[in-house]
Formats: C-alpha cells, sequence, structure tokens
C-alpha cells in the first residue's frame, strides 16, 4: 500500500487512508500452517496491519530487518487459528519499508512467514542524508597527499566528516553536496587504510558511507594462513560484552577455555552499546589478552539484520556488507596484537521458509552475499579468515543440491567451502556413531576439502545448549546427556577425523550453556569450580523500566551491574505489593542479559519489579529501585497448573499435572504442551481432559544417574489463557 505524508504546521499529515486489501496469498497458502498479511489502514502517523494465522501463535512483525515486535492476536476457540493486529508508528520512517508477519509453527515450531507489504512513506522529517566516498577508489594506492571526495544527497547538511583507519573524525569542506578532505599518506605510514564519511544533517540524523580501502605508500595486503581451531567456542553478546567490559569475567571464562582455543565472539551492538565503536579500547584489550594466551579471536557476524538471515536477500545485502566492514574498519584501527584474526559468519538463510522451494534463488543470493563479504575482506588487505557457520545437511539436502554458480553446478555446500576460508558446521546431534550421528553428516564435507586440498577449513561444531522448544531437543543437544558423555562422544570425532589434513577441530555452541553443563545429571553432577569472587556485585547501572504487553506481560530492561569476576545472573522479583522485599517467594526469573519478560501474569494488574545482580560465586548485590506497572483487560480467563509431579518407573519419566481455573479452583480441559527437562528432551503434546489431569511420558532415559523434569511450554483452552506465573510445583523433579 502507498502510504504519503506531507508536512503541515506541527506534524505531518497522511494523504491517503484508508483500508487495502492485499493480493491474495498463494492457493494453499492457508493450508495447514501459514500466517497473512491481509490489510492496512492508514492513519495520520500510524499503518494499522491486520491478518490471520492457521496452525501457528505468536505472531511477530518483521520491520524492515531492524527490528522484530510482537503483535496482538485473537484466538478465543483456542484452536492456534486466529486474527492479529499491530499499529506500526510511521514517524521515524522514511522510504520503503518492508514489514513480513512471522509465526510460530504450532507442530514443529519453526517460522512460517507471510509474503511481504512495501509501505511507501514520504516521511521528510525522518529522511537522513546518504553519503557516499566517490574518490579514491576502491583499492588504490596512495603515495601522496590525495583528496578524499564525498558525495551528499541532502538539502540541509550541518557536517561532513572523514576519517582514516578509525582515527578521529576530520571535518571535510565543501558545499552544495560535494566535500573533500586531504589525505597525507606520510602520516600514517606503509599501511592498508579505511577511509569512511558520515554526514550529519540539521534533523542532527547521522549516516556514514561505505567504506573505501587503500593502500598508502609501499603498503602490501596479506593473504589469510589457516589454523587449528579445536575447542572453539561461540559467545554470544550477553556474555561478550561482559568479557570485553569486565576483566573479572576473563577469569571465569580461563575454566572453561583453555589455552590454544579459539573464540568466536558475538561483536554485535547490544542493550543500547556498541562494542566496536564505543567500547573499542577494551575490545582491543580483551583480544590482546587472549592472544597472550595463546587462543584466537573470531568476530561473530550476521546479516546487519533483525533476524539475521534476512542479510542474505539482495534487498538487505549492504546491511551484511556493513557488518563485515566494521570488523574490518577495526583491525585496520588496531595494532597486530588487539586484531582480530578471522570472521565467523551466522546469517543462516535457510531458516526461511521459502528457502527450499523457490531453489535455486536464495542458495544463489546466500553465495552473493558471502561473495560480497569476502570481497570486501580482500579489498582491505586484512589477513582475516572467513568461515561461515553452515547446517549439518547443506551437502546432501534436496534444497541445496545441484545449485549453478560461477559456471558449475555442484552442491551448496561445496560452493561455500570453495569461496570461504573455513566452514563450521552446525553438527548438532548427540551421538558420534550412526547414518545421523555426528561423523557420518560432517565425513562428506571433509571429503570435499581434502579433495580440492584445503587444510584445517572444517571445524565440527556441537550443541550443549537447553534448546527448549525448537527441534527435537532429545538428539540434537548434549544437554540432557551431561559432559561426561559428550566427551565419550567427541572422542570418536576425533578419533574418526584426526587423521585428515581438513579438520580444523570441535567448535562448541555456546559458552553459557557449556558452563551449566555439568558431567552428569543427578547426584553425581559436577561443574568446573568458579574462580575466587571477593565480594557481591554492584547495583544495575539504571533502575528498571517496565512496560505491558495485553494483559499478561510485562518487558523490562534494567542497567548492567559490575563484579571482581562475572554476573552470573539478574533475579527480577516481583510482588502486587509496594515496598516489598526481595525473597524466595517474590522471585519471577532469572536472566543472562539486561532484559527479561515476564509472562503468565493476571490482567489489570499493578506489579512492582525490583532486580538483584547476583555473581557466579552466589553473592547478591543490592536490589533496585521499584518500578510499579499495570497490565491490560482482557475478556479471557486465567488458567493455571494447579500441580505436577514427575516419577520414574521402567526406564522413563512420567509427568502427571492437573489444568484449573485460576479464580475458581475447577478442572479445565486443555492442551499441553512442553518437554522433559535436565536427564531428557522430549517434546510431547498432551490433552488434559475434563478433570484437568494430563499424563506425558518422555523417552528412555540413558544414564546410569540423573535428573529429570518437566517444563510446560503453552497451554491452551477455549475462551483461557494461561496465567504460567501462578503455577504450583514447576519446579517438581525425580532423582535416581
Amino acid at each position: 500500500m502507498p502510504v504519503r505524508f506531507s508536512r503541515i504546521a506541527g506534524g505531518l499529515l497522511l494523504v491517503l487512508a484508508g483500508v487495502v486489501t492485499l493480493p491474495p496469498p498463494a492457493a494453499g497458502a492457508d493450508e495447514p500452517f501459514s500466517v497473512t498479511i491481509d490489510s492496512s489502514e492508514a492513519a495520520p502517523g500510524v499503518v494499522r496491519l491486520a491478518g490471520r494465522f492457521t496452525g501457528a501463535y505468536d505472531v511477530t512483525l518483521v520491520i524492515d530487518g531492524e527490528r522484530i515486535e510482537r503483535a496482538r492476536t485473537r484466538d478465543p476457540d483456542a484452536d492456534d487459528t486466529g486474527t492479529w493486529s499491530y499499529e506500526l508508528d510511521t514517524r521515524d520512517l522514511h522510504g520503503d519499508v518492508e514489514v513480513y508477519a512471522k509465526a510460530t509453527n504450532a507442530q514443529t515450531r519453526y517460522g512460517v512467514w507471510s509474503q511481504p507489504l512495501t509501505l511507501r512513506v514520504d516521511n521528510p522529517r525522518a529522511r537522513a542524508p546518504q553519503v557516499a566516498i566517490i574518490a579514491p577508489a576502491d583499492g588504490a594506492r596512495l603515495t601522496k597527499p590525495t583528496p578524499i571526495r564525498v558525495d551528499v544527497q541532502d538539502q540541509d547538511v550541518r557536517m561532513v566528516r572523514v576519517r582514516v583507519n578509525g582515527g578521529p573524525w576530520t571535518r571535510a569542506t565543501g558545499t552544495a553536496g560535494r566535500y573533500m578532505a586531504l589525505l597525507d599518506p606520510s602520516r600514517h605510514g606503509d599501511v592498508a587504510a579505511s577511509l569512511e564519511a558520515e554526514a550529519v544533517d540539521a534533523r542532527g540524523h547521522v549516516s556514514r558511507s561505505a567504506t573505501r580501502y587503500v593502500l598508502l605508500g609501499a603498503a602490501k595486503k596479506e593473504r589469510p594462513e589457516p589454523h587449528r581451531q579445536d575447542r572453539a567456542m561461540w559467545i554470544w553478546e550477553k556474555a561478550a560484552y561482559n568479557l570485553v567490559l569486565e576483566q573479572g569475567s576473563r577469569r571465569l571464562l580461563e575454566t572453561v577455555l583453555k589455552p590454544g582455543s579459539t573464540i568466536y565472539l558475538g561483536v554485535d551492538t547490544y542493550a543500547g552499546r556498541d562494542m566496536i565503536e564505543d567500547a573499542r579500547p577494551r575490545l582491543r584489550d580483551f583480544v590482546a589478552w587472549a592472544h597472550r594466551r595463546g587462543m584466537r579471536v573470531h568476530a561473530t557476524v550476521a546479516g546487519g539484520t533483525r533476524p539475521p538471515y534476512l542479510g542474505a536477500l539482495p534487498r538487505y545485502r549492504d546491511r551484511a556488507v556493513r557488518e563485515m566492514e566494521r570488523v574490518l574498519n577495526y583491525n585496520l584501527s588496531s595494532t597486530p596484537e588487539q586484531r582480530f584474526d578471522g570472521i565467523n559468519v551466522d546469517i543462516e538463510p535457510y531458516i526461511l521458509p521459502w528457502f527450499g522451494g523457490a531453489k535455486p534463488e536464495p542458495q544463489i543470493q546466500w553465495l552473493d552475499t558471502l561473495r560480497a563479504m569476502i570481497a570486501r575482506r580482500d579489498a582491505s588487505g586484512q589477513p582475516l579468515l572467513f568461515g561461515p557457520a553452515v547446517p549439518r545437511w547443506l551437502d546432501v539436502s534436496a534444497c541445496c543440491t545441484g545449485i549453478p554458480y560461477g559456471g558449475v553446478t555442484r552442491p551448496l555446500s561445496e560452493h561455500v567451502q570453495d569461496m570461504s576460508d573455513y566452514i563450521a558446521i552446525m553438527d548438532y546431534r548427540d551421538t558420534a556413531d550412526g547414518g545421523a550421528g555426528i561423523i557420518a553428516q560432517a565425513a562428506g564435507e571433509l571429503a570435499y576439502a581434502e579433495s580440492v586440498g584445503k587444510p584445517l577449513s572444517v571445524v565440527v561444531g556441537v550443541e550443549t545448549l537447553d534448546i527448549a522448544t525448537s527441534g527435537d531437543p532429545s538428539s540434537i543437544t548434549f544437554r540432557e546427556e551431561g559432559r561426561d558423555a559428550m566427551e565419550a562422544e567427541l572422542a570418536k570425532v576425533y578419533a574418526a577425523f584426526s587423521a585428515s589434513p581438513a579438520f580444523a577441530g570441535v567448535a562448541l555452541h555456546h559458552y553459557d550453556s557449556y558452563r551449566e553443563l555439568p558431567t552428569i545429571w543427578g547426584p553425581s553432577a559436577h561443574l568446573p569450580d568458579p574462580p575466587a569472587d571477593s565480594g557481591p556485585p554492584t547495583g544495575v547501572a539504571s533502575p528498571p523500566t517496565a512496560t505491558a504487553f495485553e494483559h499478561a506481560t510485562v518487558d523490562l530492561s534494567y542497567g548492567r551491574a559490575g563484579d571482581d569476576t562475572e554476573v552470573a545472573c539478574y533475579e527480577v522479583h516481583r510482588s502486587a505489593q509496594a515496598g516489598f522485599t526481595p525473597g524466595p517467594d517474590t522471585l519471577a526469573g532469572r536472566a543472562r542479559g539486561l532484559t527479561h519478560t515476564d509472562t503468565g501474569l493476571l490482567p489489570g494488574t499493578t506489579y512492582h519489579y525490583r532486580v538483584v545482580p547476583v555473581d557466579v560465586a552466589g553473592h547478591r548485590g543490592p536490589t533496585s529501585a521499584p518500578v510499579a506497572v499495570t497490565t491490560g483487560a482482557t475478556g479471557l480467563r486465567p488458567v493455571v497448573v494447579e500441580s505436577m509431579a514427575v516419577t520414574l518407573e521402567n526406564g522413563v519419566a512420567q509427568v502427571r499435572l492437573r489444568v484449573v481455573d485460576k479464580a475458581t479452583g475447577e478442572p479445565v480441559a486443555a492442551t499441553v504442551r512442553g518437554r522433559f527437562t535436565f536427564s531428557a528432551g522430549r517434546y510431547v503434546t498432551v490433552a488434559a481432559g475434563a478433570d484437568g489431569w494430563a499424563t506425558a511420558t518422555s523417552e528412555t532415559l540413558k544414564q546410569a544417574t540423573g535428573e529429570v523434569g518437566f517444563a510446560v511450554h503453552r497451554l491452551t483452552a477455549p475462551d483461557r489463557y494461561w496465567a504460567g506465573a501462578y503455577d504450583r510445583d514447576r519446579d517438581a523433579t525425580a532423582s535416581w
């Protein structure tokens, strides 16, 4: 739908308004699992979007590859079919805005997507300058003073600046869209250099150019050399920012990551902070610290979009390239010991539901994005290894065989291996042997790497994460088996691949889950001893803020706390009483990061929240100031799990639970979805009968000793909603 705004006194006026019906979805799109955008209604500053979902739940809107927002849904029959709506505030948007609706498939728990809707927003107040370096040329060698020429498309530019290798910004001179700053190579020496420009307009918008890479003086480009990456570990932003910002966190890392390991460090922005830009000195210190311990550090980047896999699409490719440039420019601004050794790329576009059905276009688009990223590495002259994370089936799945690219047709995995320095296979299975085991799933990629002479180019990744609601937890992750069982299976992997020159080692996903993985669950469980900790953490840097979403959900955020070792989690405490003191009865949840979503609440209720940081030694920091928020209204009645028990019999676990009306205590017939936990992982869907009782059985328990519990994931009933915050016996387990 075209949405046009015109300037009026005091704000914006939406000229074109009304209800627009979109083209109908393709035949069969409604069956059996789908989500659609059916209409959009425009009002000043807002576009009201609406649609349907079938066989799905949890509808979100993906807005221009930049943010993901929850939609309001209506499903009174609790049959995973209903309608959704969302009000998109367009006051800060300009140009073509692409919107997808995304939902969760009720059976597989993977994503289903709508066709995209493009909104054309003409909003001059939100328009940012367009800035580009037009000279010198990319790859030029500069030996004498040379003007950096910048083109800016904007009618009201206040300032244009340039910088070289991340140094101080220098103001450019000029007017009418043409600006210039002089670069003197003699001031920088014989180095490869990054050139960046940025423009600021009268409205405060700041835009930055794509990077130009040049060689100064007698500088030469460097080529990457392969290195072993055994016991590589993905460390995502919640933990990565601790490691960069808090030196004590590094002592905790040393308890699980030994010298010679490789770190895949998440470097995306997090909680309003950008480690590459505004914490660059601390990032340099961390990378140098790791190098002194014989570790390698690869920056992990995605597509520059949210969700990350959109970065493979042509519309968003420039964002993936910019993510690559951020790391390259950081390296060029840093000394050799402070530089990343590689770039680990985690875009994963095969998660897009049309990836297989639209073959070969999505596959080619992904390859084009990877090639564009590699081209920037090559242009910069930096010797960083480039390594995409790839699924274990990329060489054999029907969606990925017979892909034409570069004049040859072959499996997608081989195209990726041809252009990359290494691949990290997400070989997520919990056994080494068998046709679906770790060894068999990686053998093809290793054989191909050997055939084309690429040493140390295949990393075999395994999973330790509690993946909870996606896939089949009982076969994907080592979460339920424990660390001892994982090491026994990995020993088989090493035995199978150690003689291969292409084998670069084993990678673990990921740091936080591996730290919490015991040797085995149950009475014999053991975890690595944390480092010495001298005292409690500080309080949170800023008090919590809270926003209610509809009738049962509150979103909280708060500032970072510090510690001499590591803040392990933030306890979120909730009470209906103002001025409460946090205690075991008020604990609403534990968050690893700086946000928490509290769900299963009561409608029309005022809740008070306080946050308590807790370090890895169990020391509790100061309690935050309180924040209060009131949930919305609903006509749905709350139901809860009144009781739950887990028992063991004949080598399996059984859960028995009862669903009742929260207000009356009367039994409620409902559908219960959830999974066994700790030593088990099976996901189940069961019906609670008219008496409210539901029973489910786990997979066969394989360990000699262990512990098992059950976690409810969804609970649905007609004209009801699950007030899970008031469930009882949520921590019920059984040990043997």
